[in-house]
């Protein structure tokens, strides 16, 4: 998939998911498979840029493969502004927001509000592909409602303006996350433009990317929640594309080495107590199908030291033979 000058070495996309895809969780997906990953959501509004975790999403430099830093705002002039600081710190693509359904976004306009606004759509991408020299990138769902599908018209909007390549969840924002993500508008929306189009929403097997990849005719997948405490769902799809066979799942202690390290890394990017906080809800995603774990999660999600959750993860596949 070519954006810009850049070409992915994979089709698979890290979808960029607030409070999930910090650096650590990122680095581990590419070490796993994936060809790029985007970074959280960050607010266009400088007003809102003095907080300890919105300083910690913004450095890019120190990052291993293309750096792609998504913004969200609905002010051209402050997302114009906001796509030329990160690319100063280091973003080497500038994603652009269309597609949150959280309230909180969308009361202000932003996120997948936009869609209902396609004037101001074609402003924002304007401003922001006139702003900087890297490619920019847009993500948004496939309408409003189930009425209001105009995901061909926003599409047309965003080539027309200049971005590079367009991301698609398979929902509209009515639809939040509930039931099934369809793929018969982003079909329509690749054959409705020339530029990449990429296909995200309920992606969470091999067979669900071929299949996905076959239907739709595009370019890549985007995979987001199926990948929380399974990021080895990367090395899996690609497998599966690259031969038409699937890889066994990770061996426990693989399983116990990656938690160890992601854990770890977790805890010296924001320190020993805010990592250790973090680092609760990733333990979570990777035992939650493991009968034994429920338990162990408990006592885990009690533990404020960095080193006792580490010890406590030892004890715990220890314990498991």
């Amino acid at each position: 998939m070519q954006i810009g000058p850049h070409t992915l070495e994979t089709p698979l996309i890290v979808a960029p998911m607030a409070g999930v895809t910090d650096r650590p969780f990122r680095e581990l997906c590419l070490r796993l498979g994936a060809g790029m990953a985007v970074s959280e959501m960050l607010l266009a509004n400088p007003d809102v840029w003095d907080t300890q975790k919105t300083r910690m999403r913004m450095g890019h430099s120190a990052e291993t493969g293309l750096r792609s830093v998504q913004i969200a705002g609905a002010d051209p002039e402050m997302m114009a502004f906001a796509a030329r600081y990160n690319v100063e710190q280091g973003a080497q693509i500038v994603d652009i927001n269309m597609g949150c359904p959280a309230k909180k976004v969308n009361k202000k306009l932003a996120g997948s509000a936009l869609l209902r606004q396609p004037d101001l759509v074609r402003t924002i991408c304007q401003a922001v592909v006139n702003a900087v020299e890297v490619p920019v990138t847009l993500k948004i769902r496939t309408g409003w409602d189930p009425d209001n599908r105009n995901g061909e018209e926003i599409a047309r909007i965003a080539e027309d303006c200049g971005i590079a390549a367009l991301a698609v969840h398979g929902r509209t924002r009515t639809d939040l996350y509930r039931g099934e993500a369809e793929y018969d508008t982003i079909r329509a929306i690749k054959q409705a433009v020339s530029i990449p189009v990429v296909a995200n929403g309920d992606i969470d097997s091999p067979e669900k990317a071929r299949y996905v990849l076959d239907y739709t005719g595009v370019d890549a997948v985007m995979i987001g929640r199926a990948a929380q405490g399974r990021p080895w769902i990367f090395r899996e799809i690609r497998h599966f594309l690259e031969t038409g066979t699937k890889l066994p799942p990770p061996d426990r202690e693989e399983v116990r080495t990656l938690m160890n390290e992601h854990v770890t890394n977790l805890h010296q990017f924001y320190g020993a107590f805010l990592g250790a906080r973090i680092a609760r809800k990733h333990v979570g995603w990777y035992l939650d199908e493991e009968e034994t774990g429920r338990e162990f999660r408990k006592h885990f999600n009690a533990l404020d030291c960095a080193d006792a959750q580490l010890e406590a993860l030892e004890v715990y596949f220890d314990g498991l033979g």
